[in-house]
């Protein structure tokens, strides 16, 4: 943000304001180029100021308001390629501006730096960097969330306590506005996704598909129901028409029929049991096409069983044949060994 580095400044100049998690908060001076042309060449330069501010816990946020106590946003203006046909149509692009549009005799000769930790918040007057207000605001829990709201045409500080509490503090002055007990922390979700937006709003993901909406403010609450929208806005149906017989007979559009209206057994009639009847398949043409294919697999896999078939019995036919021309040999022999040994007697052997 803009705002003064060392006691000794009389002028704003862009700033970077670092917040530790030990409470230490360091502000470093940049250096910008003074026109767009040495910007393309010249580098930015950063330089430690020497400021040094302590709070007590990690820091979580920044904000800076005027002499008037109004919040000063981050100074920017639109970038534009001068040398694009179609600017219009591209996304516009953001730069930190060398000064502020106001002077730092217009703002006064000081600011208001607001700064807020885990356990407490500070206002410091700059450029004097005297510790105007502190309020510690909590001692036995820390805070998830800090941000610096508009609130009612006026600005506060908005916490969110680990034990629940949402609190809000009035600025500068650190008076408080609001301590209620709304949610215990019992998901790290709600901790890592809890934020506040202006006119007393908060968001935080109560799952990984669901946002949670709240509100702080009375006068949020009172104009809800006219800031919600509708989904879609009921409307009866209207009758159809009566079509005259001229225009269905001049007509250009044909009306389209059903077929269960036109032939269905509503309007013509259960068929006689004596007529044959249409019963569609369940499959189609691809469902033929699968009977088919399933046959065709049958009756190759019969073919081969036959062939197998023929080849066994082809095999055992030459078996029996086999044993057959044995038995043959078999009885020649032993008719030739009878005829031999038939007219010897006992003690010829």
């Amino acid at each position: 943000m803009e705002s003064f580095a060392r006691k000794n400044d009389s002028a704003v100049s862009p700033c970077l304001w670092v917040g530790t998690g030990l409470g230490m908060v360091l502000i470093l001076s940049l250096n910008l180029p003074a026109s767009d042309d040495l910007r393309q060449s010249e580098p930015v330069m950063v330089s430690p100021s020497g400021t040094i501010l302590t709070l007590k816990g990690a820091v979580l946020t920044f904000a800076c308001l005027d002499c008037m106590g109004t919040l000063t946003h981050p100074p920017y203006e639109v970038w534009r390629d001068a040398h694009s046909a179609d600017d219009g149509e591209k996304t516009r692009k953001r730069k930190l501006v060398m000064h502020s549009p106001s002077s730092s005799q217009d703002m006064g000769d000081h600011q208001f730096a607001v700064i807020c930790s885990e356990k407490q918040a500070k206002v410091f007057s700059l450029p004097s960097q005297t510790c105007l207000y502190v309020h510690n605001i909590t001692e036995t829990s820390f805070l998830l969330r800090a941000d610096v709201v508009t609130l009612c045409n006026s600005v506060c500080l908005a916490c969110f306590c680990a034990n629940g509490h949402i609190m809000t503090l009035s600025l500068p002055s650190f008076r408080p506005l609001l301590d209620i007990n709304y949610l215990p922390v019992t998901d790290m979700r709600i901790a890592r996704t809890f934020c506040f937006s202006n006119e007393g709003q908060a968001l935080y993901l109560s799952s990984p598909t669901e946002i949670q909406r709240l509100t702080y403010s009375q006068e949020m609450c009172d104009n809800l129901q006219d800031m919600l929208g509708d989904l879609f806005t009921p409307v009866e149906t209207p009758e159809a028409q009566n079509r005259g017989f001229l225009k269905g007979l001049f007509g250009g559009s044909g009306q389209a029929f059903d077929r269960e209206e036109l032939f269905g057994e509503a309007t013509a009639g259960k068929a006689s049991r004596s007529l044959a009847q249409h019963i569609p398949g369940s499959g189609g043409i691809e469902g033929v096409r699968g009977a088919a294919g399933g046959v065709i697999g049958d009756l190759t896999r019969a073919r081969i069983a036959l062939d197998e078939r023929g080849q066994k019995l082809g095999e055992l036919d030459e078996k029996t044949a086999s044993m057959m021309a044995s038995a043959e040999a078999f009885s020649k022999h032993a008719h030739e060994v009878m005829l031999k040994y038939k007219d010897k007697k006992w003690y010829q052997f």
